[in-house]
């Protein structure tokens, strides 16, 4: 997932003397490009997921610092880097304390370091990892639409993945997301990446389709569990006027599962829509992951709508929940007794109407095989 805190740290710790003073946690963070910052209207030029770097010129007091850092992290800036030594010769704790609270990297350099000479060497090592990222999501794409070219697909990520190890997708959506233009969807993209803390080497995140996709690579299922239903907090924590859904795919082994893992993230999502719920994972789903994986939306329908629609046309004409009784009386295994326990309603009501429910069925309810008909139908009405 590009170029990271950690691996620009990696290549400077030696070469430029770079230390990382706080917010360890955010480590894992893409770096995008780097701008060097000496007065806040260069803020304006932020694009999310860019390094700060800084002389202190323009911000040589604490409080500029910290109202610095406070912009920064607003604006999904990945770190921020102070060339210390000259305008400022140490950090405040305030200010080590802030960014760690926020989880923003805050690292130094020392004044004797070349920072343009650093900035072009860093800026080249992004735009080399960039170009690697690209060609990485292409082959996952490939390895999705066309399974039969696996073993091409497994040779071009045999550098980047285990790819004989196992998989998982994340599909992750928002309800505006197709009609934002690019420049927009570039700047969620990067927002999300910045929450997507510890996936960095195990991971690529890329758009698809419609959806923000997550491929990872040979991390057990309850870590990226723990994981993405992290991300999911933090990015509805710090992205208030958008609500997220995200569909989690089985854990399965192997490249060549890969378009199985994305059909199945596929339908975990439309059931995220569907019961109105952040997050959905594929084997959770219960019987619903055989009905979301028929292909044939016409088939569904009429055992669905199709079968239900006399008391779907009841419901609608009378404000009745002639369905709901139905689903509950079917859930329970006919119990009236349990029926109007759950709906707060009288037995005897529960009785008159599900005579009422029968009627309009033509059936009385009692074989097995009309229970699981009915059963399946007010199922598929969720889908």
């Amino acid at each position: 997932m590009g170029f990271t805190i950690e691996d620009m740290l990696t290549v400077s710790k030696t070469r430029y003397g770079m230390e990382l003073m706080a917010g360890e946690n955010g480590w894992s963070n893409s770096i995008s490009w780097i701008l060097l910052i000496e007065d806040v209207k260069i803020l304006n030029n932020f694009k999310g997921k860019d390094l700060a770097i800084t002389t202190g010129f323009g911000f040589q007091d604490e409080v500029a610092q910290l109202e610095l850092a406070a912009s920064l992290i607003k604006l999904g800036a990945s770190g921020l880097i102070i060339n210390t030594g000259m305008y400022i010769t140490e950090i405040p704790d305030s200010m080590i304390r802030f960014c760690n609270e926020n989880s923003f990297p805050l690292l130094t350099v020392p004044w004797s370091t070349e920072l343009f000479e650093m900035i072009k060497d860093l800026d080249m090592r992004i735009l080399l990892q960039g170009m690697s990222d690209e060609q990485i999501s292409k082959a996952l794409i490939g390895a999705i639409e066309t399974p039969a070219l696996t073993p091409q697909f497994k040779n071009e990520l045999l550098p980047y993945f285990d790819v004989d190890g196992t998989f998982q997708v994340i599909l992750i959506t928002m309800d505006d997301l197709d009609s934002m233009d690019t420049v927009e969807r570039r700047r969620i993209s990067f927002q999300l990446q910045l929450y997507l803390e510890s996936l960095t080497h195990n991971a690529c995140f890329f758009y698809y389709d419609s959806c923000f996709v997550v491929v990872a690579n040979a991390i057990p299922e309850e870590d990226l569990h723990h994981l993405i239903e992290g991300f999911i907090h933090r990015a509805e924590m710090r992205m208030k006027d958008r609500t997220l859904y995200a569909g989690g795919s089985s854990l399965m082994k192997d490249l060549s599962s890969l378009h199985l893992c994305y059909h199945r993230a596929k339908a975990a999502l439309r059931a995220s829509h569907q019961i109105n719920q952040r997050i959905v994972w594929f084997d959770n789903m219960g019987l619903y992951r055989i009905l979301a994986l028929v292909p044939d939306d016409q088939l569904l329908e009429e055992m669905g709508e199709g079968l239900l629609m006399p008391l779907i046309q009841y419901d609608r004409k009378h404000h009745a929940n002639y369905v709901e009784i139905l689903e509950q009386y079917l859930l329970n295994n006919g119990s009236i007794q349990a029926v109007s326990k759950k709906m707060f309603m009288h037995r005897n009501t529960v009785i008159y109407k599900l005579g009422n429910i029968k009627k309009l069925l033509g059936t009385d309810l009692e074989s097995a095989d009309d229970r699981m008909k009915y059963m399946i139908a007010c199922m598929l009405l969720h889908l």
